[in-house]
């Protein structure tokens, strides 16, 4: 099955632009949807209008401490950046980028970058669902962190171990990303896990 990938190649050189287009149709488990975007003045308006997941682009076109202000701009926030290179480039600038390609790669070190990103973003993915999602019993034990009970007493309650308390709470703090109470008292009643009201009472 291929990989369906939505690219924008921003570099002012028409042979690099249709070279490296080239390359990138060949590529075996990808299907690409490319725009190419010739100046720096197009720039803006091509990624608002595309929402390319991935800009390959030359950092002459653009300082890389630009690239944060330039997803903002175009409400293309999950972009990933990647450094087309094919003179020699300040080390610094490169750091903004979240990878670099130069001409001089191989197809397959080239296909093994778009991997390298589309796995990462697969793994963010999950992350995301992964915080959205707490079972019942995860539930349970919130709302009794929130009422300020320790694990010894949660696990009596619950009719648990000590131990597998830790367990859900580790999990929960790993599925949230929240590690104190405080911040799950937030997620509580964000989540109407327990009433604002029901707070001054615990």
């Amino acid at each position: 099955m291929n990989i369906n990938l939505k690219i924008a190649i921003a570099e002012s050189s028409a042979i690099i632009r249709s070279g490296l287009e080239a390359q990138l149709r060949k590529l075996t488990g990808f299907h690409f949807q490319i725009v190419e975007i010739d100046n720096s003045e197009r720039l803006y308006e091509a990624i608002r209008l595309n929402k390319p997941e991935i800009l390959i682009i030359s950092p002459a076109m653009m300082r890389g401490e630009a690239l944060h202000q330039l997803r903002e701009d175009t409400g293309n926030l999950s972009m990933k950046c990647m450094a087309l290179l094919y003179t020699l480039t300040d080390k610094n600038q490169l750091r903004y980028y979240d990878e670099q390609i130069s001409i001089y790669d191989t197809p397959e070190e080239l296909k093994q970058k778009l991997e390298q990103f589309c796995q990462q973003e697969t793994e963010d993915d999950k992350e995301d669902e992964e915080q959205q999602l707490l079972s019942v019993r995860e539930k349970e034990i919130v709302v009794c962190v929130v009422k300020g009970m320790t694990n010894r007493e949660i696990a009596d309650l619950l009719y648990l171990s000590t131990h597998t308390i830790i367990t859900h709470r580790r999990n929960i703090a790993r599925k949230l990303q929240i590690h104190s109470a405080s911040g799950l008292t937030v997620y509580a009643i964000v989540n109407k896990l327990v009433e604002l009201s029901d707070i001054g009472k615990l």
